[in-house]
């Protein structure tokens, strides 16, 4: 796909957002990320929508979503993954906004599958820490709406922060268990699920 360095950035801004936050920007608000105006951003959408890349649902507000089967470009080179921010494995943070990268090229046997739509999440906390994911650790993260029980997934809670737990769908509400006796399992009527966790990376020493 053809796409200009405002395009590519666009994209990984809509991604970004929908993951810290569980919805898209708005025109303005990816005018003030890239220092542009309105009317820019505006072409640029309208030329990513042309090409496929992203859908645009008519008369709603935050409406831009990547389409189907598109990874964005930083997520579809092989054992390289964007690092977009830190996740709470112990109580729900509020999410960050990072640029940073992690190339996995090293770590991971150089015929492993490609990783479309799959980002890295830094660990805080050890409310995961008998499931053998720790504090400090990276976590790669299939991005996906879509968890069965017993997934570890990327949860958006109500009030806006995220958490990493072990999804359990029950008769009224939706248990976010933790894996660590010192935590509480989070219950809630409905959380929005933003990726499920494959794989786990830890570096050791310096």
């Amino acid at each position: 796909m053809n796409l200009t360095p405002k395009q590519l950035k666009i994209l990984q801004l809509i991604r970004d957002w929908r993951v810290r936050r569980g919805y898209s920007p708005t025109m303005q608000e990816l005018a003030d990320e890239l220092g542009v105006s309105k009317v820019t951003v505006f072409e640029h959408v309208e030329a990513l929508i042309k090409k496929n890349a992203l859908v645009r649902e008519p008369n709603k507000a935050r409406s831009l979503s990547i389409a189907e089967g598109v990874a964005v470009p930083d997520e579809s080179r092989p054992l390289r993954f964007p690092l977009v921010g830190k996740i709470a494995a112990g109580n729900p943070i509020e999410r960050v906004a990072n640029q940073e990268e992690i190339d996995l090229g090293e770590i991971l046997c150089p015929d492993s599958p490609k990783a479309a739509s799959t980002f890295a999440l830094r660990v805080e906390g050890d409310s995961m820490r008998d499931e053998g994911i720790l504090d400090g650790d990276f976590v790669l993260i299939e991005r996906t709406s879509a968890a069965h029980n017993g997934d570890r997934v990327v949860a958006l809670l109500p009030d806006g922060s995220t958490t990493l737990k072990t999804f359990y769908k029950e008769d009224d509400h939706i248990r976010l268990q933790p894996a660590n006796p010192s935590y509480d399992p989070i219950r809630v009527k409905f959380c929005q699920v933003q990726g499920v966790v494959k794989g786990v990376v830890r570096r050791y020493g310096r």
